[in-house]
C-alpha cells in the first residue's frame, strides 16, 4: 500500500472517530474561531449548522455561554494547561427561565515539530495550532447532585433538638439559600402547643402560628415568630389545608385572581418580585401538623416537579422531628404537671424551722423536696434526685416521696429510713419504674434526709448518694457538718450513717440538687462557694436567699431540674417543756396525773387538765405494767399540747378492739379518741409513746410563735 493511501485510510479513519464522537467537539484556530465540529456538536438545540465555521462562539450561539466558553479556551490557548470538566452556567432559557450548565474541557492542539532529516518545516510548526474543546450538557445531573446535597443537609441539620420552634427554623436554613429564596413555616396552633395532632381536612379559619422564616438577604416579615395567624380564603394555602396536597405555581402572574383574596399579601409578593412558589403541606401519616411555603424571586429559574419533589421530602423530614418534637414538649408538659401535683405546693408550716423552697423545671419530672412534720415538735427535710426524665421519672419520684412520708411517719432515724427505702427503690427498678439514663449508668435515685429537733437543737443527717447539706449560723459563720456518704438509692449491699450536730438557734439549712450548683460550663466548687455566700446572710428572709440564689447560680435556664430548700432553725424553750421521770411503781400514776395538772394551771391550759390527766394515765400504767426500768413522762406546749411517756423496751403497745365483756384493753381506744395524732417513736433503748392535743382556740402561742408571727 502506498503512503497516500495510508495517510488517506488514517485520515478518514481520525474523521469518523472525530465525528462519531458522543460528545460534542469545537476545534478553534489560534484566532478562537470555530473551523471544524463533529455530527453530535451540529444537532445541538441552541447552535447553528455549518454556517457558524470561521465565526466565534459568541456570534453563532447566543444561548450558549460563548463569552466564558471563549475565555476559558483563550486561557488555554495561551497556557497550555488543560482544563477538564468545568462547570460554566449558560443563560436563562427565554421560555422555560431555567440555566442550563454545561461541563467544558479544552485541549491545546499543537503542531508537530520540524523534522531532524532537513526536509523544510511547514508554517508554525512546533507552535499551538488552536483548541479543541467539548461540551457536555450536565444540567440534569448537576440539579440531581444538588437535590441530593440538600437533602444531606437535611438529614445532618434538622431534627437536632426537641424543640419545634428550632426544628421549623432549622428547615428554613437548608431550604434558603440553595434551594429557595425565601420559605415561611406556619403551624397548626395546637402543634405549637404540643397538643393533640389535627386529622382530616383543615378549615380555612383555623388558626396557625408563625413558627420559623427565612429570607435571602435577611430582613423581617410582617408576622413575627409565634404570632398567631390565619390565611384568607381562597388562596393556595387554604387549599393546601383543605386537601392535604401541595401546590406548585411555577409562573406567579401578578393579576392571579387568588391575590385578590388577600390584596396586603398579593402586594408583597408583588413588591419582592415572586415569580414561583410552592405550598407544602407538613404532615406525619394523615395528621396535619401545618404549611411550609417556598419563594423564588432573586434566581430566575421557576419551580418545577422536581423541585416540589425535593421540598415534599425535605417538607416529611422535618415533619418527622416537629412530631417528634411535639411528642417531647407534651410528654414533658404531662410530666411537669404530674410532678407539680405531686410536690408540696408550699412546705407545710411548723414550729421548729421557718422554710422556704426554690424549684426550677429543667428536665420535668426528677427532683423532688419535703418539708415532713415529725412527733415532738422535730421536722424532717428531705431532698431527692430520680435518674431519667419524663412521665416515668415523675412518677418514680411521686412513689419515693409517698415512700418516704410514709417511713417518717414512723419516726426513724434519717439512716434507718435510708436502710428501709433503700430496698423500695430497689423493687421499684426491678418492677421498671425506675427509668435508669443509659445502661452503663448506676445511678437510680439520690435522697437526703435531714431532722432537726428544736428541744435540743440537735441536727441529724444521713445521705444516700446525695451532695451533703450546706449550714451557716445566725451570724453568717460556716458550720461544718460532714455526713458520710452512701449510695445510691436501689442498688444496695451498703449501709447507711448518720452524722449529727448542734446548731445555735437561727441557723440556715440548705438542702439542693445537682442541678443547681453543676451543668454546662459550670463548675461545681465554684458553685458550692457562691451557694455559700449566698446563704451566709443573716438579714435577709429566706425567700430573699432563694431568688438570689437563682441570680448567682443559674444564668439561664437549666438542662436539669434544680432543687433549694432552705431552713432557719429555731429553739423552743424550756418554759415550754416540762420533764418527770418516775420509778417502775403503780403508785407514780395518781402522781403523775397530779404534775401534769398543775403545769397545765401554770401554762393556762385548764380546759385540757381532764383530757390530758387520762392520756398520761394511760400511758404511763401502760409502760410500767408492761415495761421495765424507770419512766419519763415529757410535756410540750407549742401549737400543740404533746405528752410523751417513754420506758426501756422495744415492745410497742398494739390498739385493739375490746369486746363488751373484756375489763380491759380500752387504754389506746380512750387515747386515740382523745387526741388528734398519736404514735410510738423508737429509740436507741427503748421507746416513746406520744399524743398531741390541738390547744384551746382563745389560748395564746407561746412566746416564740408570737416572735415568728410578728416577723
Amino acid at each position: 500500500m502506498r503512503d497516500s493511501d495510508r495517510e488517506a485510510g488514517v485520515t478518514a479513519l481520525l474523521r469518523a472517530v472525530f465525528g462519531g464522537a458522543p460528545r460534542r467537539w469545537y476545534v478553534l484556530d489560534r484566532d478562537l474561531r470555530l473551523v471544524r465540529l463533529n455530527r453530535r456538536a451540529r444537532a445541538a438545540p441552541s447552535f447553528p449548522g455549518e454556517e457558524a465555521l470561521g465565526k466565534r462562539l459568541g456570534d453563532v450561539a447566543p444561548g450558549y455561554p460563548a463569552e466564558e466558553i471563549t475565555a476559558l479556551a483563550g486561557e488555554v490557548l495561551a497556557t497550555g494547561v488543560t482544563v477538564k470538566g468545568r462547570l460554566v452556567r449558560g443563560r436563562p432559557a427565554s421560555r422555560t427561565g431555567r440555566t442550563r450548565i454545561y461541563a467544558v474541557s479544552v485541549y491545546r492542539l499543537e503542531d508537530l515539530p520540524a523534522p531532524e532529516d532537513g526536509t523544510p518545516a511547514r508554517p508554525a510548526a512546533g507552535g499551538p495550532l488552536g483548541v479543541a474543546l467539548t461540551v457536555e450538557d450536565v444540567t440534569d445531573r448537576e440539579a440531581a447532585a444538588e437535590r441530593l446535597a440538600v437533602l444531606h443537609d437535611a438529614h445532618q441539620s434538622i431534627g437536632s433538638t426537641f424543640d419545634i420552634a428550632a426544628t421549623a427554623q432549622e428547615l428554613a436554613d437548608v431550604a434558603v439559600p440553595r434551594f429557595a429564596d425565601a420559605m415561611t413555616v406556619d403551624l397548626l396552633d395546637e402543634t405549637w402547643r404540643a397538643g393533640h395532632t389535627h386529622q382530616g381536612p383543615v378549615s380555612p379559619d383555623h388558626p396557625l402560628r408563625r413558627a420559623a422564616y427565612r429570607l435571602l438577604r435577611g430582613g423581617t416579615l410582617p408576622v413575627p415568630v409565634g404570632r398567631l395567624k390565619t390565611f384568607r380564603f381562597p388562596t393556595p394555602f387554604t387549599q393546601s389545608l383543605a386537601d392535604s396536597r401541595p401546590r406548585l405555581i411555577t409562573r406567579l402572574r401578578p393579576d392571579a385572581p387568588w391575590l385578590e383574596a388577600d390584596p396586603a399579601f398579593g402586594e408583597r409578593l408583588r413588591t419582592a418580585g415572586v415569580h414561583s412558589m410552592m405550598i407544602i403541606p407538613i404532615m406525619v401519616q394523615d395528621d396535619v401538623l401545618g404549611l411550609a411555603a417556598y419563594y423564588r424571586y432573586d434566581r430566575p429559574e421557576p419551580f418545577d416537579e422536581d423541585d416540589q419533589d425535593l421540598a415534599r421530602q425535605l417538607t416529611d423530614r422535618a415533619a418527622l422531628s416537629i412530631d417528634k418534637a411535639r411528642s417531647y414538649a407534651r410528654e414533658r408538659t404531662v410530666a411537669a404537671a404530674l410532678q407539680r401535683y405531686l410536690l408540696p405546693q408550699q412546705p407545710p408550716s411548723v414550729s421548729a424551722v421557718d422554710a422556704a423552697h426554690l424549684y426550677i423545671a429543667g428536665g420535668a419530672g426528677s427532683d423532688w423536696y419535703d418539708v415532713i412534720p415529725l412527733s415532738g415538735t422535730r421536722v424532717a427535710l428531705v431532698v431527692g434526685d430520680v435518674a431519667g426524665r419524663g412521665v416515668e421519672a415523675a412518677a418514680t419520684m411521686g412513689q419515693l416521696r409517698t415512700a418516704v412520708r410514709t417511713l417518717a411517719v414512723l419516726d426513724l432515724a434519717p439512716d434507718e429510713l435510708l436502710e428501709r427505702l433503700d430496698p423500695i427503690a430497689g423493687r421499684l427498678a426491678q418492677d421498671g419504674a425506675l427509668a435508669v439514663p443509659d445502661a452503663a449508668s448506676e445511678f437510680l435515685a439520690s435522697c437526703l434526709v435531714v431532722i432537726y429537733d428544736p428541744v435540743t437543737r440537735r441536727c441529724t443527717a444521713a445521705r444516700a448518694g446525695h451532695p451533703e447539706p450546706l449550714i451557716t449560723g445566725p451570724s453568717g459563720e460556716e458550720i461544718p457538718f460532714e455526713v458520710p456518704a452512701g449510695p445510691h438509692l436501689g442498688i444496695g449491699g451498703a449501709g447507711f450513717e448518720s452524722a449529727g450536730v448542734e446548731l445555735p438557734e437561727g441557723s440556715v439549712i440548705a438542702l439542693y440538687t445537682d442541678g443547681l450548683v453543676s451543668g454546662r460550663d459550670r463548675d461545681t466548687d465554684t458553685s458550692l462557694g457562691r451557694l455559700r455566700q449566698v446563704i451566709a446572710q443573716p438579714g435577709r428572709t429566706l425567700r430573699e436567699l432563694c431568688d438570689a440564689a437563682v441570680y448567682v447560680l443559674v444564668p439561664e435556664r437549666p438542662g436539669d431540674d434544680a432543687v433549694l430548700l432552705l431552713a432557719r432553725t429555731h429553739h423552743l424553750g424550756e418554759e415550754n417543756i416540762a420533764v418527770w421521770t418516775f420509778p417502775d411503781d403503780l403508785a407514780v400514776v395518781s402522781s403523775a396525773r397530779r404534775l401534769a395538772e398543775r403545769q397545765l394551771v401554770a401554762w393556762g391550759l385548764d380546759d385540757l387538765v381532764y383530757s390530758t390527766q387520762l392520756i398520761v394515765s394511760e400511758l404511763v400504767t401502760n409502760a410500767i405494767r408492761y415495761g421495765k426500768g424507770s419512766v419519763q413522762l415529757r410535756m410540750i406546749r407549742d401549737r400543740n399540747l404533746i405528752c410523751e411517756v417513754s420506758d426501756h423496751t422495744t415492745t410497742a403497745p398494739h390498739l385493739r378492739q375490746a369486746r363488751s365483756t373484756d375489763e380491759g384493753g380500752r387504754g389506746l381506744f380512750i387515747v386515740m379518741q382523745l387526741s388528734t395524732h398519736w404514735g410510738t417513736r423508737y429509740l436507741r433503748e427503748g421507746k416513746t409513746i406520744w399524743s398531741e392535743q390541738p390547744l384551746p382556740s382563745d389560748q395564746p402561742l407561746p412566746p416564740e410563735e408570737h416572735d415568728r408571727s410578728a416577723r
